[in-house]
């Protein structure tokens, strides 16, 4: 597949800000890592924010495409598989695109007030989620009795630091990464692991 310049800009913008920081990400930077001007960068992005709002956007919809998947899914099904598949379609999201999971995580915080409200709603309408089939489960038996806002900001937490350690060549696949993770979230609230 051919990428069109605005996604390469959007891939070295991604690795630029996962390992230097949006703020000490210059467009110079990224103009550099395409090989152009900085002034050439303004046909594709009218600004550094801009590239910075595609990557947190698209991520977001991803999160949100691969949560809505896995609850079609598993319509019906227990709380424990339920959550295996929460905890599975989110690892796989941070896993395909770790550059682009990792600035969703890390620098949305960066964007102007506004983007900044309207990403943050659709992160708390995600965890919110988390915490409804926490809850559930709880109910249910199936988990242990917890705070189910407590319980979704750890594993959301744990899950988001794979972004941190990630690599796609190294000695787990992300596929192992999230069986483990799955036995992990289980094993934290109490219920018996997947075989």
């Amino acid at each position: 597949m051919v990428e069109t310049r605005r996604q390469q800009i959007e891939t070295i913008a991604s690795s630029l800000f996962r390992e230097q920081g949006y703020a000490g990400t210059s467009v110079r930077d990224i103009a550099r890592g395409l090989d152009i001007q900085g002034a050439s960068l303004y046909a594709h992005v009218a600004s550094k924010e801009d590239v910075l709002w595609a990557i947190v956007r698209r991520a977001a919809e991803r999160f949100e495409a691969e949560i809505e998947m896995a609850e079609r899914a598993t319509a019906g099904a227990a709380p424990v598989e339920r959550l295996e598949a929460y905890v599975r379609g989110h690892v796989g999201v941070l896993t395909e695109n770790v550059g682009q999971a990792s600035v969703f995580i890390r620098e949305w915080r960066s964007l102007s007030p506004d983007r900044r409200a309207r990403i943050g709603a659709r992160r708390d309408a995600y965890e919110n989620r988390w915490r409804q089939l926490i809850a559930e489960g709880s109910q249910a038996g199936a988990f242990a009795p917890t705070d189910p806002p407590l319980a979704a900001a750890y594993l959301l937490t744990a899950l988001n630091g794979i972004v941190t350690w990630y690599r796609p060549d190294g000695p787990l696949s992300a596929r192992a990464i999230a069986a483990e993770f799955v036995n992990l979230s289980l094993r934290s609230l109490g219920a018996e692991e997947r075989p």
